[in-house]
């Protein structure tokens, strides 16, 4: 007979899941050296936290890692393996809005405007949550038009990385290795954008994530197909 679990086990379940994740991702990155790269150019758009950041499914953990306890509004997927990464970045002192563009999207894009209207800094994977890989999806463009906020493109590598098989070939760095994070030109959305400039934005987003991507990658010596 198969025991069916209380809430409370799931509850406690999730809780431990949340609070190693933030354990590893803290103890793996204190092990390392971090360099940056063009965040002098980027600091008042980031400071002024009237901000969405914006980097692809593969290059989470660091970030995450940097922007601990920014409380900051993050855009994630509403599916079971999204639950992982939520209450990871609990423990890392942000808020999750669970959502995406197939399941749950204009709810999660109401809340994540709200949020960002309250000043609070936000975060969308533009590729995510199950691709195709590299590929900007529009919601983070109507995050930009609706709210006024420029979205700032961020990507990082490191010396020694594990490239798992998955669908967004996603990253490990080695332990006490050199990471790079490396900021990318703002991206503004005008209030008034009609589809054509939406389009266009859209694009100049992704070519700017897969332009710093591929530099910090080729920085190491990485070829990631």
């Amino acid at each position: 007979m198969k025991l069916k679990h209380s809430p409370w086990v799931s509850e406690f379940k999730w809780r431990l899941i949340g609070a190693f994740g933030k354990w590893f991702i803290d103890l793996l990155f204190f092990s390392t050296r971090i360099e940056s790269v063009g965040l002098e150019a980027v600091k008042p758009v980031l400071y002024s936290r009237r901000v969405i950041g914006a980097f692809w499914h593969s290059r989470i953990l660091l970030v995450s890692y940097i922007f601990k306890g920014w409380n900051a509004s993050i855009l994630v997927s509403a599916s079971d393996d999204g639950e992982y990464i939520a209450r990871i970045i609990k423990r890392q002192g942000h808020k999750s809005i669970r959502g995406s563009t197939t399941k749950s999207g204009l709810r999660a894009l109401a809340a994540m405007i709200r949020c960002l209207n309250r000043g609070q800094p936000g975060v969308v994977i533009p590729d995510g949550p199950q691709g195709p890989r590299f590929k900007v999806q529009p919601g983070v463009i109507t995050l930009a038009k609706k709210t006024g906020c420029a979205i700032l493109p961020i990507s990082y590598s490191a010396r020694k990385i594990k490239v798992f098989n998955s669908w967004d070939r996603f990253i490990l760095p080695y332990p006490f290795t050199t990471c790079r994070i490396i900021y990318g030109n703002p991206i503004y959305v005008p209030e008034d954008a009609d589809k054509e400039l939406e389009s266009r934005c859209q694009l100049k987003l992704e070519s700017e994530l897969r332009r710093i991507t591929e530099d910090v990658d080729a920085y190491f010596g990485h070829i990631i197909d």
